[in-house]
């Protein structure tokens, strides 16, 4: 009997402290990061309600205050690119349930709000059906202009992705814009951004700048070195990295060179047509869920 009960409380300490290591790893996920350093917030005014999470390849800072998330950062490589694009497209957007219930977007949010739900961290870049899945958490999700999401930025996504297959190793920081005193909100709720940036740096060549584009369907983009990318957005993406290298933007490919016609004629992706197909991503969005819930109540 006590042997039985020395036992247990082995198991039980065990569980704790795995439960302690996999919360911890949560919080930090350093191999996502350039020289495993978050991003830092420059600006005070963006720092209050914040929540950092990671998920399988990516990690984002949440802000309770806008409802969204405030960057998502990522480790590209060639073979991660590569592995993506095998994986079938099913969309399952969800909410964040570690996010406070208050302080998060909700699926009913963008329910005729005339926004998409746009991804930070893009569904293409995820190097499995799992990461995929995590990847249309709402944590990772600003609302974006439907024409501008669908091509100019759907666009510099694949222009990256590219950029990363030629180069081998990026890491990106992709994250809204919030500009002006009365900014617009989605049901009055979930922030709308003003601009959005995707801001690259090649750790081999010491090479690195932004994609910077307005949150509009008739805007265009601008290349601007991270410096000027700190003044604008409020937070430095890549903390560390020396003034010769933060003070001049990268040579970065002209997106519109790859179409959202070209990039879903490459990338398997499910149809929307009929009930059974309705049913089928039903089904794969539940057993996600169901999955998560379980490994979740494991650790």
């Amino acid at each position: 009997m006590l042997l039985r009960q020395e036992l247990r409380a082995v198991l039980v300490t065990a569980a704790l402290t795995l439960r302690a290591c996999a919360a911890e790893g949560a919080e930090t996920c350093p191999t996502l990061f350039a020289d495993g350093r978050r991003p830092a917030l420059t600006n005070p005014k963006l720092a209050a309600e914040t929540l950092p999470l990671c998920f399988e390849a990516y990690a984002v800072l949440h802000s309770g205050r806008a409802r969204a998330p405030l960057y998502a950062a990522e480790r590209l490589t060639r073979a991660g690119v590569a592995s993506a694009r095998q994986v079938e497209r099913v969309d399952a957007f969800h909410d964040e349930d570690r996010v406070p219930a208050e302080q998060r977007a909700r699926l009913d949010d963008y329910v005729r709000s005339g926004f998409d739900r746009g991804h930070l961290a893009p569904a293409g870049d995820m190097p499995s059906g799992a990461a995929q899945a995590q990847s249309f958490s709402l944590a990772n999700v600003v609302p974006q202009d439907r024409v501008f999401n669908r091509s100019l930025w759907a666009a510099i996504e694949e222009s990256t992705r590219r950029l990363a297959t030629r180069r081998g190793l990026l890491f990106v920081v992709t994250g809204p814009v919030f500009e002006g005193g009365s900014l617009a909100a989605i049901n009055g709720r979930v922030l709308v951004p003003t601009q959005l940036f995707k801001a690259i740096y090649d750790p081999v060549a010491g090479e690195a700048g932004a994609y910077l584009a307005p949150n509009r369907a008739d805007g265009d983009w601008r290349a601007v070195s991270l410096d000027v990318l700190r003044g604008i957005a409020g937070l430095d993406v890549f903390p560390g990295l020396p003034p010769s290298v933060t003070a001049a933007a990268m040579s970065l490919p002209e997106p519109r060179a790859y179409s959202s016609d070209d990039h879903a004629a490459r990338r398997p992706r499910t149809h929307e047509q009929g009930w059974q197909d309705w049913l089928g991503r039903e089904l794969a969005r539940a057993l996600r869920r169901a999955f998560r819930d379980v490994l979740r109540a494991i650790f």
